[in-house]
């Protein structure tokens, strides 16, 4: 009886351990010892590629530099407003140039950008405040039911966390990281947006290509040191504003040239 019942309660643990448990790899302990030793994967030649990168970024004169979210809004504001100045501006920012952006905040600004006044601002008008950003109809809304939170919510001020921003309307994950760093400045994780994911992909500073931009943050977070999370939307962006273009890259003033894998001067 005893052997019975012992025989019947090994055959229930395989079953759970089949279903349940990971499978077993080859040598046990010992491989696995050595999976936990395996150096982390990193891109070959990415040190050198980006000490390259900010010595042709080191004049810090492209749009990102001059009009990006760090720039827009009004330093003499009260921080919860200047928070909140930098929220909406990379709201704006989503599939639109620096300049126009900037020009946007700065007819918001001088309209009164703060929690009450935009509340109080009609759509019409706030539309033609913002207009020509883009998909700016969809953006009115958005800012609208987003002001309405943050006044019910957050007593006018801005969440303080990644999971709390994206649950806003119009904010999604690029969005709140550089929120976090601009306006808390707490490095959550990076902002990667399209000129961050195109050169990632580029330089191959992914160990598989990427098809989209989150999916490039996670990639990109699991290899290159923290120290560096800040420096490098702003980094890539303006470099990608200026020599890694979208279309016919000026492959041939990039100190990069013979080491990236997307040359066309090699």
């Amino acid at each position: 009886m005893d052997e019975t019942l012992s025989r019947k309660h090994h055959q229930r643990r395989k079953k759970v351990g089949i279903a349940y448990d990971p499978p077993e790899r080859d040598g046990s302990e010992e491989a696995n010892n050595l999976e936990a030793k395996k150096p982390k994967w990193e891109p070959k030649n990415w040190k050198q590629q980006l000490a390259h990168i900010q010595e042709m970024r080191k004049e810090r004169d492209a749009p990102v530099d001059q009009m990006g979210a760090g720039k827009c809004f009004d330093a003499d504001a009260p921080p919860e407003v200047r928070r909140y100045q930098v929220l909406l501006s990379l709201m704006l920012s989503s599939q639109t140039k620096d300049q126009v952006t900037s020009a946007a905040m700065m007819r918001l600004r001088e309209h009164g950008l703060t929690v009450d006044n935009i509340l109080e601002t009609d759509d019409t008008t706030l539309g033609q405040l913002i207009y020509p950003v883009g998909f700016w109809k969809r953006k009115v809304q958005y800012i609208k039911q987003t002001t309405a939170i943050l006044k019910r919510d957050y007593g006018g001020d801005i969440p303080q966390t990644v999971e709390k921003l994206v649950k806003l309307p119009g904010v999604g994950p690029k969005m709140a990281h550089l929120v976090m760093d601009i306006a808390w400045q707490e490095i959550s994780g990076i902002g990667v947006d399209t000129h961050v994911h195109r050169i990632c992909n580029r330089l191959r500073w992914t160990e598989k290509e990427t098809a989209h931009p989150e999916e490039t943050r996670r990639a990109l977070e699991e290899w290159l040191p923290r120290d560096l999370w800040s420096e490098i939307n702003s980094l890539l962006v303006g470099f990608g504003q200026q020599i890694c273009l979208p279309v016919n890259p000026r492959c041939a003033a990039c100190l990069n040239h013979s080491i990236c894998p997307a040359s066309r001067k090699r």
